[in-house]
């Protein structure tokens, strides 16, 4: 079993930054990749980014690519989100989750992954 932990998130201007973070417990760190979720009120939990278990291989929904970067420091037992130039149809919330049964493969489908966090809301205002 796998604990995750989300922070950081709140209200910021159309244009600025977050950085989220989730922090894991209850199985070795490095042993799973981690992924990025969000739902915004009314829509289905939808895939943002996944990091593999070295953290040397990412994966990105169009809608964020070049704006949004995952990274994992598994010392720290912790997997980030930096978000960027954040507009206001990313207002959702932000879940992290853990693929810790198979774990081979960067997947996209909220299905595939064991864990979840509980979540963690940010606003963008325009």
């Amino acid at each position: 079993q796998v604990e995750l932990v989300e922070s950081g998130g709140g209200l910021v201007q159309a244009g600025g930054s977050l950085r989220l973070s989730c922090a894991a417990s209850g199985r070795t760190f490095s042993s799973y990749p981690m992924g990025w979720f969000r739902q915004a009120p009314g829509k289905e939990r939808e895939f943002v980014a996944a990091i593999n278990r070295s953290g040397g291989d990412t994966r990105y929904a169009e809608s964020v690519k070049g704006r949004f970067t995952i990274s994992r420091d598994n010392a720290k037992n912790t997997v980030y989100l930096r978000m960027n130039s954040l507009k206001p149809e990313d207002t959702a919330v932000y879940y992290c989750a853990a693929d810790y049964i198979y774990g081979t493969h960067l997947l996209t489908r909220p299905g595939d992954y064991d864990s979840w966090g509980q979540g963690t809301q940010v606003t963008v205002s325009s």
